[in-house]
């Protein structure tokens, strides 16, 4: 899936957390994004490819469109009801699943050409044994594409957002600003601005179930730098992505200095990108 299609990502993430299958439907589609930044920075060839925390397994899917081999792990079998069913449906038959943890991978040394890490390693709570596993299972010279956010930014506290725009997490501190929000998703619904089936805080209340705070890892620009550095990879690109805030209001100049600037750019930078090398 090589075509970025916005009103079809909008479309899917606003039904995302119906079922896993629809989430896997909507990773499939995000996933041209991915693509585009791979190729746009010289990654043409996939070669074998893992997906390390795949979730329901809808990008494996599509980097199955794209190479010979992909595999798809997570901690729990999410994929079963929804990435198995997704590639017989588009007639993917390059992609393999299983259930193992990210940070002992039943795996040989160097034997991936390509890792991806898609909005997983803020769900990690040894951030630096994850990437440690993954330069292992990285040929010299093979490519990791990792993606996150800081957890000071909206998208990167991972939690809904409310009707009336108060950044909770920076007033009352992540911990109470996500237990609010629970209370919140099951007793006054109406309080948050986020689509009914696109909010797992909202399916969870309604299903009757607590949701548990699976944010294990608080990224911020400087810790991903030296855990990155630590693991031994080499930084090919690096892109920080101010928030719409952030592009409004300040002038170009601290625009283009944001990165550098300590807590601003944990507040102000939506979404980190990396193409990281194994050395």
């Amino acid at each position: 899936m090589r075509v970025v299609d916005d009103h079809a990502i909008r479309t899917q993430g606003a039904i995302r957390f119906r079922s896993e299958y629809h989430y896997a439907v909507f990773e499939y589609w995000r996933s041209a994004k991915v693509l585009r930044f791979l190729e746009r920075n010289g990654v043409l060839q996939l070669g074998r490819v893992l997906d390390d925390g795949c979730g329901g397994g809808g990008m494996c899917v599509s980097l199955g469109e794209e190479t010979g081999l992909v595999v798809g792990i997570d901690l729990t079998n999410r994929f079963g009801a929804a990435g198995v069913p997704l590639a017989r449906e588009k007639q993917v038959d390059t992609v393999r699943f299983s259930v193992a943890d990210a940070v002992a991978l039943p795996f040989a040394d160097g034997v991936f050409d390509t890792v991806l890490s898609h909005a997983v390693i803020e769900h990690v709570a040894d951030p630096r044994a994850y990437l440690l596993e993954v330069r292992r299972v990285l040929r010299t010279g093979g490519q990791c594409y990792l993606q996150t956010q800081p957890y000071l930014s909206p998208s990167g506290a991972h939690l809904p957002r409310l009707r009336i725009p108060l950044p909770l997490h920076l007033l009352l501190g992540r911990t109470v600003a996500f237990r609010v929000s629970r209370w919140l998703a099951a007793h006054a619904p109406g309080m948050l601005d986020v689509p009914r089936e696109g909010s797992s805080f909202l399916t969870t209340a309604r299903r009757g179930e607590i949701k548990q705070d699976d944010l294990l890892n608080r990224v911020t620009v400087r810790s991903l730098r030296q855990q990155i550095a630590g693991a031994g990879f080499r930084v090919l690109r690096e892109d920080l992505y101010p928030n719409g805030l952030a592009k409004r209001w300040l002038p170009a100049p601290l625009l283009r200095s944001l990165p550098s600037v300590p807590f601003a750019r944990d507040v102000l930078v939506t979404n980190m990108e990396y193409l990281l090398q194994a050395e």
